[in-house]
């Protein structure tokens, strides 16, 4: 099966989770709903001062694949600088948040993984 771009939908989400600003979201599976295991898997693109406010994950982990740009992520209560080839990981009952805090757009695929 392949996933073609053009069915994939893009979704502006404004103040996700409480956090600054907007961002889009697009769903790799193009609504196929083929991502066993799998809660969320896409791709977020996130404009210069916006983010996605803290939020914890139960029974759950989130994963985010940096691409593009630097972010400020929080890590077990600690704010910390990621970019391009980090992946953050946060695990069933911890909380995170990430904020771009670059000039250029942050883009990163976010995938959530159900136990």
């Amino acid at each position: 099966m392949v996933a073609y771009r053009t069915s994939m939908k893009d979704e502006v989400k404004t103040a996700l989770r409480g956090g600054p600003g907007a961002l889009t979201m697009t769903d790799l599976t193009a609504g196929t709903g083929t991502c066993k295991n799998c809660r969320l898997l896409s791709l977020v693109d996130i404009p210069p001062g916006a983010g996605i406010g803290r939020h914890d994950h139960q029974t759950e982990t989130e994963y985010y694949i940096m691409l593009e740009g630097s972010a400020e992520v929080e890590d077990g209560g600690t704010m910390v600088t990621v970019g391009p080839g980090d992946v953050v990981i946060t695990g069933d009952g911890a909380a995170h948040s990430i904020t771009n805090t670059g000039t250029k757009p942050v883009k990163m695929i976010a995938v959530i993984v159900t136990y």
